[in-house]
């Protein structure tokens, strides 16, 4: 048996009614107010989402994990938790869409982990009817704690204390938060835009955060007991091999778990910019993860040098795992949204074509011998091959499962894996160990 951890700590798991309500840049203004005074905050993002905990690490300048009772598996999410009460002064997670859309929702894991919730609502055009949507998502399930909300964009000081006078006993307003500039934060299809991307970020964070102190949210929320068994650490199945990861505005989506993962099977890892490398570094495997090739196309189809390297790379039979973003890399051509053709690395045969609507989403896993990766599909381009795929994906839910593309020594696929959910699967990737997916 492993070790038991346990720690105290002030928590919550910030969400709201449903997607659009403003609670990913409140969970980050609100882990940004108490950094700023001083202390150490963990925030965590409920499912798979690459693209907020960007933001969540700017604001609280610490890491930030994924926590998913079916993606990451419930015992992860205790732990992970436990681990950040015994050294955080406040410990955040932030929700994904409505408290209790999906399966499992975020209500889910707040009754997992024992959390309480805070939601924040969008009270827009929205009076009495506020203290109505509060009661709801109270009294919707027994096991889900809720005992204080955020109103969010109120229109004045007025406004907010009706909201205020129209909750029900039992529930009370942590603040309410003005319209502001400050609060707001760009998006592009996938939700925000990559936390490089955006000009003065941190500067946004300190007002946003000044905003959530004048709105009295500088409260610590109630203090919870964590505790979980220590994982057992795993054997070191990738001892000798040296990983060559793609890393920069084009190819960013990638889980801090993934790279944890490999480091404790023992691999040796070495990042490179696809955009600005003039050649592939010395590796014994590759991996293209996801991320905004199509911004990027033209940049990339210019590196001449680079795209011969890893051409090489695979003629030579190393290893490549490409995921979403690196299937399109590898395809022989990528047309982006203004319909312009540029030439990619030509490995899989096909053309990936962006498109206005989206082409894949929801939870996945990929089956084999060697265990069963779980991840999930997001994207709005389509792989037009007539190349017949190894195997495909099972969906837990969404759209339809996604082709895993075999060609020599590459593995292509639209679907993200969670690494820790399948250490076994993920060592026979990076060897070259033939898969017997199923």
């Amino acid at each position: 048996m492993t070790d038991m951890i346990t720690g105290q700590v002030p928590a919550a798991l910030i969400t709201a009614p449903g997607s659009g309500q403003g609670k990913s840049i409140v969970t980050a203004a609100l882990a940004r107010l108490h950094r700023n005074a001083g202390r150490k905050v963990r925030v965590f993002k409920h499912g798979p989402d690459y693209l907020d905990p960007m933001v969540l690490e700017v604001a609280s300048g610490q890491p930030v994990y994924q926590l998913h009772p079916w993606m990451t598996g419930e015992d992860e999410c205790r732990w992970r938790l436990a681990e950040a009460a015994r050294d955080a002064d406040l410990v955040l997670v932030e929700g994904a869409m409505g408290l209790f859309d999906g399966d499992p929702s975020s209500a889910d894991l707040a009754a997992l982990a024992g959390l309480p919730v805070l939601p924040v609502i969008d009270a827009r055009g929205m009076a009495q009817t506020f203290g109505a949507v509060a009661l709801g998502l109270a009294s919707f399930r027994p096991n889900v704690q809720i005992h204080e909300v955020i109103a969010n964009r109120i229109g004045s000081p007025r406004h907010g204390e009706m909201l205020a006078d129209s909750l029900p006993d039992g529930i009370d307003l942590l603040g309410a938060i003005p319209r502001d500039e400050a609060m707001a934060i760009p998006d592009r299809h996938l939700g925000l835009v990559q936390a490089s991307e955006i000009a003065d970020l941190d500067r946004q964070l300190d007002a946003a955060a000044a905003v959530l102190a004048k709105a009295g949210l500088d409260r610590l929320p109630a203090t919870v007991s964590l505790s979980a068994h220590r994982p057992a650490a795993p054997e070191q199945t990738l001892a000798g091999v040296r990983i060559a990861i793609a890393r920069d505005a084009a190819f960013a989506f990638i889980y801090r778990a993934n790279i944890d993962l490999l480091e404790a099977l023992g691999a040796e890892l070495v990042y490179f910019s696809p955009l600005a490398d003039a050649a592939l570094p010395n590796a014994d495997a590759l991996w293209l993860p996801g991320g905004y090739p199509e911004l990027h196309a033209a940049t990339l189809a210019a590196n001449t040098g680079l795209l011969s390297t890893i051409r090489e790379f695979h003629r030579a039979g190393k290893p490549i795992l490409a995921e979403c973003g690196g299937l399109m890399a590898c395809a022989e051509a990528l047309v982006d949204k203004a319909g312009d053709r540029h030439s990619m690395l030509g490995l899989l045969p096909g053309t990936a074509v962006m498109e206005s609507r989206l082409q894949g989403l929801g939870l996945q896993s990929l089956r084999a011998d060697e265990g069963e990766l779980r991840g999930h599909t997001y994207h709005h381009s389509r792989l037009d091959t007539e190349l017949p795929p190894l195997a495909r994906t099972r969906k837990l839910a969404g759209t339809e499962a996604e082709p895993v593309f075999h060609v020599g020594s590459l593995t292509a696929t639209y679907f993200h894996g969670y690494f820790p959910s399948a250490p076994a699967l993920v060592t026979a990737l990076f060897r070259g160990q033939p898969l017997s997916a199923y």
